[in-house]
Parts: structure tokens; sequence; C-alpha cells
């Protein structure tokens, strides 16, 4: 925003500068020109006078000549009648209709030419009109000022650097006033980032009327959610111990039936039961785990859980394999808690579900998309065909169907997500994409 404000000011000031000092300098060249056309006109004068005092001495004529035309930009000649242009003193000897006009009406004229002006003077001789045969005429060429002469030069540098004051003046206010409007955004989108990672101070209201508006609106929307998640942890908390409390009772009185199968089925139908309620309240509990923003080290969390089982695969005598070709750090868009969870709930269904002694591989690689992908793979009896075991409640061998949900509901709300297939260790193969943070 502040560079485009810049560009914008500096483009339009730009063509404003040139819409006004390229005329300017046209017109000091023009206004040179004038000034030379104003010099002569008084040097017409003085030779005027010069030659109508000196009768025949046209050496005097001369020197005087000599002396004017030393100054550049103007060519003074004094054409006497007749056809010899010997007879003519000065640099620009020579007879054209021009003269002929001025020295047969005895009236002076101005005249464009190429290059500039030519004054044209006649000069009257002993007080009187002499006739045209007898008129000398005084020509002055005035040469139009150049492009790098000395005086339009100098006036042209001054305006540029005028140009380049009022450019850089620009150019400076804008950045000033584009820092006025970016910095408060920025304050304001760093507070929004660092929502969710710690605790933050409400950012000031200053800026632009729209931006503070902004500011005010965003610390309000901060404030509704907070009191939300406040009354939401104590409504899972009361929730939490609703539920768990029946759960207790019926298990103390299961507990106290005598010895049988119906017990065992009770029993059993109690696990599923707190199995699906511990579910739920962790589910309820996703806001209070993550926050604002959910974001964990998914290298770190997930090979420090999977090296967690390593004892119990020792204990069941099985071949246990972890390898990881993610060495760096890689932030995974879950908690550090639900990384773990999705660790337990595929390895507890591998050491539930797969004989003891069947072998157990563990693989962890970055994905193309920045996240991570986990693959869990077993030498059990592998999946029914057509069996939906990500679908809560439905999964084969008695479980509740729990664990691959729990996986697929954390790798979907990263942004990845949960695929089955064959294990080339003859079982099962559960591949866990996690999204990038």
């Amino acid at each position: 925003m502040r560079r485009s404000l810049i560009s914008v000011v500096a483009a339009v000031v730009a063509m404003v500068l040139l819409a006004m000092l390229v005329p300017m300098a046209l017109l000091l060249r023009g206004y040179a020109l004038e000034d030379r056309i104003s010099r002569a006109a008084l040097e017409v004068q003085a030779t005027e006078t010069v030659v109508s005092g000196a009768g025949d001495d046209r050496g005097a004529v001369a020197a005087y000549l000599d002396r004017i035309n030393r100054d550049t930009g103007t060519e003074t000649t004094v054409l006497f009648p007749g056809d010899d242009a010997d007879t003519d003193i000065g640099p620009d000897p020579g007879e054209d209709h021009r003269v002929v006009d001025a020295r047969t009406t005895g009236r002076a004229r101005l005249d464009d030419v190429a290059g500039g002006a030519e004054f044209l003077v006649p000069v009257s001789l002993g007080g009187s009109t002499a006739g045209a045969d007898a008129t000398p005429v005084i020509r002055v060429v005035v040469h139009e000022p150049g492009w790098t002469e000395s005086g339009i030069l100098r006036s042209w540098l001054v305006l540029a650097l005028l140009g380049l004051v009022l450019l850089a003046g620009a150019l400076a206010l804008a950045d000033r006033l584009g820092r006025s409007f970016v910095q408060p955004i920025r304050a304001l989108a760093a507070y929004a980032g660092a929502l969710g990672h710690r605790p933050v101070e409400p950012v000031a209201s200053r800026g632009p009327r729209e931006v503070r508006e902004l500011s005010a609106a965003l610390t309000r929307l901060v404030g509704r959610i907070e009191t939300l998640l406040e009354r939401e942890r104590a409504g899972v908390a009361d929730l939490s111990h609703r539920l768990r409390t029946p759960i207790t009772t019926l298990r103390l009185r299961v507990e106290a039936l005598s010895a049988g199968p119906e017990r065992d089925r009770l029993g059993a139908d109690l696990d599923e039961l707190e199995a699906l309620v511990d579910h739920v309240v962790r589910e309820a509990r996703r806001s209070e785990r993550e926050g604002l923003v959910a974001a964990a080290d998914g290298v770190a969390v997930l090979s420090e859980r999977v090296r967690f089982w390593e004892p119990l695969a020792e204990e069941q005598d099985r071949s246990f394999a972890f390898t990881s070709t993610a060495s760096a750090p890689v932030a995974v868009r879950a908690s550090a808690a639900d990384l773990e969870a999705v660790v337990d709930a595929l390895l507890d269904n591998v050491f539930t579900h797969a004989p003891e002694g069947s072998a157990v591989a563990v693989s962890l690689a970055p994905s193309a998309a920045g996240g991570l992908v986990l693959t869990v793979d077993d030498g059990g009896p592998g999946l029914p065909a057509g069996l939906d075991v990500v679908r809560r409640g439905t999964s084969g061998a008695g479980s509740t169907g729990l664990g691959l949900a729990i996986a697929d509901q954390t790798a979907t709300a990263s942004g990845g997500g949960l695929a089955l297939d064959a294990s080339p260790l003859g079982g099962a193969r559960v591949v866990v994409t996690l999204g990038p943070a």
C-alpha cells in the first residue's frame, strides 16, 4: 500500500511538473530572443547615429561595427546604396527585396527569418529624408538563442533543480502519509497473528478512521470469542462430570454382579460407552487444546510418541521399526495433544487386533505441501473388504471404531486426510497426511 501510494504520487507529480516546466523552458528561450531583439533595437539607434554623423567616413563606421559585432547573438551590417556589395560594411553584405522595400519606403521593418529575426532601418542623412538612391540601410540579424547557451542553460538547470526538489518533497510527504496508513495496519496484523499463541494486549486504536473502526471491531470480536471459549470450557467440565458419574455408578453395580457371561457383556458395553464419552469430551475440549490457532512441531511430537510404544512392542515380541526422513522441525496444523492421540489410536489398533509377534513399521516423511505423512504398517489380518472403519462406531473385531475416526478428524482438520491400503507386511496400512501450519 505504501509503495503504491508513493508510485502514484510520483507519477502524478512528475506529470504535473512536466506539464509546467517544459512550457516554462520554452518560454525562457522565447524571452531570451525577445531580450536580444530589445538590445538590438538600441544598437540600431546607436548605429544610425554613427552612420548619419560619419558622412563619407566609411572607416569610422567600419570601426564601430567591428566593436559591436564582437558580441555573439547579433550581426550588424550597413548596406550602402548601389549594386556593388563591396561598398557594404559588416558581416552580411548584399541586398534583397526587404532591403529595397525599406530603402524605398523609408520605414523600418522587423521580419522573422530562419534562425531568428532581422531589423532593417533606413538611415536619414543630413537631418532630412534622403532619396532612395542615397539612403543606407542598417541590417541587424538577431540569432535565436541556442539550447545550451549559458543563460538559458542556467535557467533550465534552476527549473530542473526546482522540479527535483518539488518531486522529492512530494515523495517524502507521500511516504509519511503512507506510513500513517500502513503502520496501524501492520500493528493490527501483528495483533491478529499473535492471537492464539500468547496473551496479547488489545491494539491501540490509531491511524485513519477506517483502521480505528476495524481495530475496535477486532478487539470486540476477540473479547466475544474469549467469552464463548470460557463458557464452552465450563460447559465441557460440567458435561464430563455429568456423564462420568452415572458411568462410574453403573460400573460399580456391574462389578457387584456375580461372575459370568452377563457381567462380562455388561463390562464390555460399559468400556465401549466410556470410550465414546471420552471421545465426545475430547472433541468438546479441542478448542481449549488448540486455542485460536493450532500448531505443533510434528516431527518432534510424533517421533517421541512412536518411541513411547517401543517397550510394549518388545514385551509382545513384535518387530518394531521406526524410520523418519523429516529431520528439520515441521510445523503442522494440529496441537501436540491431538498428534499424540493420533499415534496412540493407530498403534493401539495394531497392538489390539494384530496377533502378538506380528511386525509393526512406522515411517514419517515430509509431504509435498509442506506438512508430514505418517504411515503405519502391520502384519496382522488386515481390514475387511469394503468396511468403512473411518466412520465412527463401525469396525471389525468388536472395536468401537474410534481410533481411525480420531486420526481422520485430526488429519482432516489440519488440511490433510487419512487413507487405507494393504501393507507389504501382510496386514493393513494407514497413511495420515497432516497439513502445514
